[in-house]
C-alpha cells in the first residue's frame, strides 16, 4: 500500500475506534499523529473535560504521557551518555554509585532497559517518605528479585537518577534540551497550568478535581513530577516530530553515529515477553518487525523501521477510572495497520 494511502486508512480506523469510545462514555476523548516520511495527518476525536467545561480534544493538547517518559526522555538520554562514552550498558552499577555494597550493585543498564534488572518489583516509594537514605541508595539496597523478565518502573527511576549524576544537571534540563533538539516546543515534565491546552486525567476521590497539569503516576509524584519512569507531558504533534527524528536516526540520515547505532540496538529483540514478542533496550519489539512503548494513562508510541511508518496516540483513558475500557482494542486496531 502506498504511504499516502495508508496514512489516511489507518487515520479513519483510529478515528472509528476512538469515536466508539468517547460515544461510550469510556473516555472523554483522544488524538493521534499517522505519518511517514514528511507526511502526516492527526486524528482529534471528543475532547477534554475541564472544571471550566468542554473543550476539543486537538494535536496542541497537552496529555501526561505517563510510561512514554521511559523511551522520550530517559533511554534517550541514556543513549546521548553512551555515545559520549560517559555510560557502558554493561558495567555494574557499583561503578557509578560510591557507598554500599548494595545488593543491587551488581545490576547493568543493559539489564534495566530489558527489565531483567531482578530490581524489586514494587515501585511504591512511600517507604522511604520520613527517612534520610539517599533514594537510589534505598532502590539499590533492597534485595534482589527472582531472574527473569519483569516489567517494572524502579529501574527508570534510577537510570533518571544516574543520568543526572553522570551529566550534572536535573534531568528535566537534560531532557528539555534534548526535545528542544528535535523541534520539540511544547514536551515537558510537570506541572502545568490548568486549562484547555491540558488534558486532566483521573479523579480520584469522588467530588474532587481530577489530577490535571501534575504527573498522574504516585512514585513520580513523590520525587516532585520529575522521575525517569513517568512525568512527561506531550502532544500529538511533539510526538510525530519525536517519531520522525528517530525514524531518520535509525536510517542514518542523520544523528552522531554512536547514537544511531545504540537505537539500532534498542530495536532488536532481546528477551522473550511472550509469543511474538521480545524486549529490546526500552522498548517492545513484534513478529513483524513494530517497535512500541505505552503508557498506563492511554498512551502509546509505534514505529515501524522498515517502512518509516509510525503512530502516536495520546488519550485520557483514566479519566473515568483504570479500568480503561476498549484501550486494548484501540492499540490493537494500530498495531494491525502495520501489517497491511
Amino acid at each position: 500500500m502506498r504511504d499516502g494511502d495508508w496514512v489516511a486508512q489507518t487515520g479513519t480506523e483510529i478515528r472509528g475506534v476512538l469515536k466508539v469510545m468517547v460515544d461510550a462514555e469510556w473516555l472523554p476523548g483522544g488524538v493521534a499523529v499517522v505519518g511517514t516520511g514528511s507526511m502526516w495527518e492527526f486524528v482529534a476525536v471528543g475532547g477534554i473535560t475541564t472544571l471550566c467545561g468542554d473543550a476539543p480534544a486537538a494535536p496542541d493538547v497537552r496529555y501526561d504521557a505517563a510510561s512514554l517518559t521511559k523511551v522520550m526522555a530517559t533511554w534517550p538520554l541514556v543513549g546521548r551518555a553512551v555515545a559520549e562514552g560517559i555510560l557502558d550498558l554493561d558495567a555494574p552499577l557499583s561503578r557509578y554509585f560510591s557507598g554500599g555494597p548494595y545488593a543491587g550493585g551488581s545490576v547493568t543498564v543493559r539489564q534495566i532497559l530489558t527489565h531483567t534488572s531482578r530490581l524489586n518489583p514494587v515501585t511504591w516509594l512511600e517507604r522511604y517518605v520520613g527517612t534520610e537514605q539517599d533514594l537510589a541508595e534505598a532502590i539499590l539496597s533492597e534485595p534482589l528479585d527472582e531472574e527473569g523478565y519483569r516489567y517494572i518502573d524502579r529501574g527508570f527511576i534510577l537510570l533518571g537518577l544516574l543520568l543526572e549524576r553522570l551529566l550534572g544537571d536535573p534531568l528535566d534540563r537534560l531532557a528539555a534540551e534534548l526535545w528542544r533538539g528535535t523541534g520539540m516546543a511544547a514536551t515537558t515534565y510537570g506541572p502545568l497550568p490548568r486549562g484547555a491546552g491540558v488534558a486532566p486525567t483521573e479523579r480520584r476521590v469522588p467530588g474532587a478535581a481530577p489530577a490535571w497539569g501534575v504527573v498522574h503516576d504516585e512514585a513520580a509524584a513523590l520525587m516532585g513530577g520529575v522521575a525517569g519512569h513517568a512525568g512527561v507531558f506531550t502532544t500529538a504533534t511533539d510526538l510525530g516530530c519525536y517519531a520522525r527524528e528517530l525514524l531518520r536516526v535509525y536510517s542514518g540520515e542523520q544523528g552522531p553515529r554512536e547514537f544511531a547505532r545504540f537505537v539500532r540496538q534498542s530495536w532488536q529483540p532481546y528477551v522473550v515477553v511472550e509469543d511474538g514478542l521480545w524486549r529490546g533496550l526500552g522498548w517492545l519489539v513484534n513478529a513483524d518487525g513494530l517497535v512500541y512503548h505505552n503508557g498506563y494513562t492511554g498512551t502509546s508510541l509505534f514505529l515501524h523501521p522498515e517502512t518509516g511508518r509510525y503512530v502516536g496516540l495520546l488519550t485520557n483513558a483514566v479519566h473515568h477510572g483504570r479500568r480503561r475500557t476498549g484501550l486494548f482494542d484501540l492499540r490493537a486496531a494500530v498495531r494491525a495497520a502495520f501489517t497491511d
